[in-house]
């Protein structure tokens, strides 16, 4: 028991020695050079830092001040990152010994500034290309100053790094478009572990996205650098999970805060591709997506919500495409599927490629949610393609397609007087022939037993030549374009009512438009001069 606690006793009073030598052991000039010189042939960027010093409890470490990572010039001259305080360990083991190594890396919150250029090039990709950069390899000893040895012990030994450690770190992305607007995003509380050597490094972590405080627990991640290559150019793998309560805050960042999307976010990512040009893919789930908007048309209460009660799809990200594949959502007995592609870079683009809408209602999307003066109600059934820009999707609006709508009924107030209005005209027409529709026809909202038709929409003008509305009283073929956001309308209308056959010029817009009914053949037999009196008299009683 003697000898064990003498031994004990030796190694405690050896630790104590060597903690106490520590300071005089490590040569702190040498060190800072040496740290720097180092850092910068790896990055590829010059390394700064104002000071180093030495720490002894709780555990020896080499302390560096105020480091700092330039930026590639080609995107800024902010620096790439900042860092108050960088904690390097050194080995318990070699200081007993007398002989000072340097281990592990301990990074306190610092702040890194990731930058997306207009043409989607990003800074993380020029690291360790640089003039100064050289490929990973078996660390340099520190070199010898006059009358100092060259070995490990006298300065700092070979840099045997086996773990960095990041706490509470902050990355800020920044995009810029070609107009110099910014799109900025921030990983925050990012606590990340990166374990490995030279060929191949094991990483961990968590963090979470701001805005919108979407959290990201990172697993299973592996960079695998190449020999004689970038550190961009590293293959990458891993998993990432996401989960987010609302993504509200987020996608107003992206798309702008009218209008307001938001809904709970889930999912696991498989990372791949590079370090400079990372891909993911797996499957991600909102439930419910909520679109909010104040609807102007609409009565009280104008602020509108329109509720999906869940949209799934197989995400896959790559060189600034998110896609969707497929893409699938329901609304009440409706279900929409379309293979999704969002572009980021000038804005975002979306595209919808293969649109399969089936029975979706459209009582919940043009009465409740949207009040149109035109609104329809009755199951749609849409086939086609569709791609906008998200900051202006009814002014962008393009794509062609083709639709049916089963039975239902116009109940927008602008249709019903837009109807009513050439129907009625051409009625009174038709008495003068003893062929009269009764006008009660038009006192109740249209029903329908279908519409159907094709249509091409550009830059949100939408063009039709075959729309045809079919009801039990009348069918009415209709052909032009109309504005969707304008809701300018330059359409020709034929109307068949049974009795006869009305043909029509509707112009203007929705909220005013100027109708001009051509009666045709209905009026060969008569009197020219006593039709159009009476056609002024009807026009001008239908106009009040």
């Amino acid at each position: 028991m003697k000898w064990v606690l003498g031994i004990v006793a030796a190694i405690v009073v050896l630790a104590i020695v060597a903690l106490a030598a520590v300071p005089y052991l490590v040569d702190t000039p040498r060190i800072q050079t040496y740290i720097a010189s180092n850092a910068t042939q790896t990055l590829g960027r010059p390394v700064k830092f104002s000071s180093v010093s030495v720490r002894v409890l709780p555990l020896p470490a080499v302390q560096l001040h105020d480091l700092e990572v330039a930026e590639d010039p080609k995107f800024g001259t902010a620096p790439f990152l900042k860092l108050k305080t960088g904690r390097i360990r050194l080995r318990l083991l070699p200081l007993l010994t007398g002989r000072v190594e340097l281990g592990d890396i301990v990074l306190d919150k610092p702040v890194v500034t990731v930058v997306q250029t207009a043409d989607g090039r990003l800074n993380i990709s020029t690291l360790g290309t640089g003039a100064n950069a050289k490929p990973p390899a078996e660390p340099a000893r520190p070199p010898a100053e006059p009358g100092r040895s060259s070995s490990p012990s006298a300065a700092g030994g070979a840099v045997a790094i086996s773990r960095v450690t990041v706490d509470g770190g902050v990355v800020t992305y920044v995009s810029r478009d070609k107009g110099d607007a910014l799109t900025q995003y921030r990983v925050e509380d990012l606590n990340v572990a990166v374990t490995g050597g030279a060929t191949q490094l094991a990483f961990k972590g968590d963090a979470k996205v701001q805005p919108g405080g979407l959290t990201l627990k990172l697993s299973d991640g592996v960079v695998a650098p190449a020999s004689g290559r970038p550190l961009s150019d590293a293959t990458l793998r891993g998993k990432v999970a996401i989960d987010g309560k609302d993504i509200k805050d987020l996608a107003a960042v992206a798309v702008g805060p009218s209008p307001q999307y938001g809904g709970a976010l889930k999912g696991t990512l498989a990372l791949g591709g590079t370090v400079g040009a990372p891909t993911a893919a797996g499957e991600v789930q909102l439930s419910p997506l909520t679109v909010t908007q104040t609807q102007p048309n609409c009565p009280e209460p104008k602020r509108r919500t329109l509720t999906l009660p869940s949209i799934k799809f197989n995400l896959a990200w790559q060189e600034q495409k998110l896609t969707g594949r497929p893409l699938t959502a329901a609304l009440g007995d409706g279900t929409v599927t379309t293979q999704l592609t969002v572009t980021l870079g000038r804005g975002v683009q979306v595209q919808l490629a293969d649109l399969g809408i089936k029975t979706l209602p459209l009582d919940k999307v043009l009465v409740d949610y949207l009040c149109q003066g035109y609104a329809i109600t009755g199951p749609l059934d849409l086939t086609g393609g569709l791609a906008f820009d998200a900051a202006n999707m009814l002014g962008t609006l393009t794509g062609p397609g083709q639709m049916k709508i089963g039975k239902g009924k116009v109940v927008g107030s602008q249709a019903l007087a837009l109807i009513g209005s050439i129907v009625r005209v051409g009625s009174a027409v038709s008495a003068l022939l003893n062929a009269d529709v009764p006008s009660r026809s038009f006192d109740a909202p249209l029903e329908f037993d279908s519409i159907t038709g094709t249509f091409q929409i550009t830059n949100g003008t939408a063009t039709t030549k075959d729309l045809l509305y079919n009801s039990r009283l009348m069918k009415v073929l209709i052909a032009g374009d109309y504005g969707l956001a304008t809701g300018r309308m330059n359409l020709d209308m034929t109307v068949n009512h049974g009795r006869g056959e009305v043909k029509a010029k509707v112009t203007g817009t929705t909220s005013s438009p100027s109708v001009r009914v051509a009666p045709g053949a209905l009026l060969k037999n008569l009197d020219p001069g006593k039709t159009e009196k009476g056609l002024q008299d009807l026009l001008k009683r239908f106009g009040k």
